[in-house]
């Protein structure tokens, strides 16, 4: 759901649609499901491990269907509040402007990319919005929210994929691994390996055929977590006028740094990484040569639709090409 703007008017929204709910709850559903099996056997053991599976998944089914849709219409005047369940009336509030004492915005832990509104009220009450969606514009929002209800002292929020940055910032600045600790996990990786194998020796047991196959599979394991470990720490974008810099490592820890202008571009897109559209959407450019980046991840689709936004205006990349 997003933030709109209509005259004055700043509209936030939070919850789920019902086709997402019917999906969330028919995966659930079906991975508690799969326990069924266990209620007709004669093991005490799987009947209790059964029934509490079907309990925990039909409380999540139940959690699932049940939470409630927000929406914060917040005007020159008041902010009005809307709370409502699927199956259950609409609650409203209205709070004036007079009312109000002060703002925060705190960021997510979760999503760097993600804030929130904060109220405070003159009878010490904390109120908080859903996330602003348009998380590119968050500054100018809060200081419009400030400005029309006269409060003072507003910190302005540390926001790295700001459209007032000069540059916008995605994931964390990239660190290679340290010698020392490739090797110890390399070396442990190994020993599992060969642990098995060790053992039967050491009981003077012949090894069977899996311990013999997790010989080469440890060694070739601890290979690969000495050739790639630096390959798995991630990506960080940094979005300019004009091009994108994209920095990784090599396995070795150097670094490696791809620039992509607009010229380049063969499609951008808004992909979902992950089981969650609230949490795991990200930007995926595709350029001409076929090559593909995916960014580090943003946050909701709403989200990452306002990044790729900025990053099509950025670039300044044609419509034709921009799927977001």
């Amino acid at each position: 759901m997003d933030d709109a703007t209509t005259s004055n008017d700043i509209r936030l929204r939070e919850g789920s649609s019902i086709a997402q709910r019917l999906v969330k709850a028919g995966f659930a559903a079906a991975v508690a499901l799969c326990f069924t099996p266990g209620l007709f056997t004669h093991d005490t053991m799987e009947v209790i491990i059964s029934a509490v599976a079907l309990l925990v998944g039909a409380a999540i089914v139940c959690g699932i269907m049940l939470a409630p849709a927000v929406v914060w219409i917040i005007t020159p005047n008041e902010i009005l509040i809307g709370h409502q369940r699927p199956f259950g009336r609409l609650r409203s509030r209205i709070v004036a402007k007079d009312e109000i004492r002060g703002l925060q915005v705190p960021g997510s832990k979760i999503a760097k990319a993600r804030f929130q509104l904060a109220f405070t009220l003159a009878s010490g009450e904390r109120l908080t919005s859903p996330p602003i969606s348009d998380v590119t514009h968050v500054r100018e929002t809060v200081a419009r929210i400030a400005a029309q209800f006269d409060v003072p002292d507003v910190e302005s929020p540390v926001n790295p994929v700001d459209a007032t940055n000069p540059e916008m910032h995605l994931g964390e600045p990239i660190e290679p691994f340290s010698g020392r600790d490739i090797w110890i996990v390399a070396s442990v990786v190994a020993v599992l390996g060969a642990a098995p194998y060790a053992y039967k020796l050491w009981r003077g047991l012949p090894p069977g055929r899996v311990d013999i196959i997790l010989l080469p599979v440890g060694a070739l394991a601890a290979f690969a977590v000495y050739r790639l470990a630096n390959r798995v720490t991630g990506a960080f974008w940094v979005i300019r006028q004009g091009d994108i810099r994209i920095e990784r490592l090599w396995g070795d820890g150097s670094l490696r740094a791809d620039h992509i202008e607009g010229r380049d571009v063969k499609t951008i897109a808004v992909e979902r990484r992950g089981r969650s559209e609230d949490e795991h959407c990200i930007v995926v450019i595709r350029l001409q040569s076929g090559q593909r980046f995916r960014s580090p991840r943003i946050g909701s689709r709403l989200e990452a639709r306002a990044v790729g936004a900025e990053i099509v205006r950025r670039l300044a990349i044609a419509p034709e090409n921009s799927q977001i």
